[in-house]
């Protein structure tokens, strides 16, 4: 995995996790992979993926069955996409708006595009 400068590569790994929940690659309940297989796929310290599992566990996407790994939670993809959805509210679409201002975008134009790569897919 590449990781970005800038955010703390447990924070990346967490958020690695949380797209494969989202695409359904675990399902809940499942068995997400153990910390040391997870490490050795990723390249990364055991430490940095205890870290990001402890993360996860915290905000309530996994949680943990002493003795037998970690598990996705069973609401886990609505949690996901609440933070998320609430992050882009705050973060991306206030920059979205800034530069579509400085551009001369309208709201239309966006729509649009939007249609148009909606009817791609």
């Amino acid at each position: 995995m590449n990781f970005k400068e800038g955010q703390p590569i447990y924070v990346q790994i967490a958020e690695r996790l949380c797209d494969e929940v989202l695409a359904g690659t675990y399902q809940p309940d499942s068995r997400i992979p153990g910390v040391r297989e997870y490490s050795a796929l990723l390249e990364v310290n055991v430490n940095t993926t205890v870290k990001a599992y402890d993360l996860l566990a915290q905000r309530g996407i996994i949680y943990s069955r002493r003795g037998m790994g970690y598990f996705v939670a069973a609401e886990a993809s609505n949690y996901i996409q609440e933070e998320r959805r609430a992050y882009f509210r705050q973060h991306a679409l206030p920059e979205l708006f800034r530069q579509m201002h400085l551009l001369g975008i309208t709201i239309d134009e966006v729509v649009k595009i939007y249609n148009d790569s909606n009817a791609k897919q």
